[in-house]
């Protein structure tokens, strides 16, 4: 018989390399939004209620500077958190809005998107935000077990619905049988 020690296999986290964590620079833009289309498409989240564009990128980057970072490894954009403070006519509170949180597929499981989160966390603090708000599509799996790994809950279902305006019998392009694109 055998008095070999048993060996346990322990699932080890890989290090994140060397990654900065910095306020997102106008220059940095291009940079996010091509990451972003890699990200979010309608292919792997179809119920997403609205879609990453070049516009969703300027207005919030444009009003909300402050509450913008990027992860960047070397000279490489790897992730990025885009947010905003709301205040509420009539109300004393403060809300934080985590609009956008997003790291490439290489950098995933690094701890990458945690400091993103507590950079903008940190910012919404000082900011005296009260409560900390994010949505996602239900469906994203991987984002939920984030999220709540990271003491979000209080889950509310949302609907969003949409109609295909193409094919709507009171299209003027499709009653002429004409289509632009």
């Amino acid at each position: 018989m055998s008095t070999q020690p048993k060996t346990t296999r322990r699932r080890t986290r890989t290090q994140a390399p060397a990654i900065e964590i910095r306020q997102m620079r106008l220059e940095d833009l291009p940079a996010v939004f091509e990451l972003g289309q890699k990200l979010f498409t309608a292919a792997d989240l179809p119920t997403l209620y609205r879609s990453w564009d070049d516009d969703e990128l300027l207005q919030v980057f444009n009003s909300s500077e402050e509450t913008c970072f990027v992860a960047v490894a070397g000279e490489r954009v790897v992730g990025f958190v885009l947010g905003s403070v709301m205040e509420k006519p009539h109300s004393a509170w403060r809300y934080g809005w985590l609009e956008w949180l997003g790291v490439a597929p290489g950098y995933k499981r690094m701890g990458v998107a945690t400091r993103l989160l507590n950079k903008l966390t940190d910012v919404f603090i000082e900011r005296d935000a009260r409560i900390m708000l994010v949505d996602t599509d239900e469906e994203n799996v991987e984002a939920l077990a984030f999220f709540r790994r990271h003491g979000f809950g209080q889950e509310k279902r949302h609907v969003y619905l949409s109609l295909n305006l193409d094919d709507h019998p009171r299209n003027p392009e499709r009653r002429n049988g004409q289509r632009s694109g």
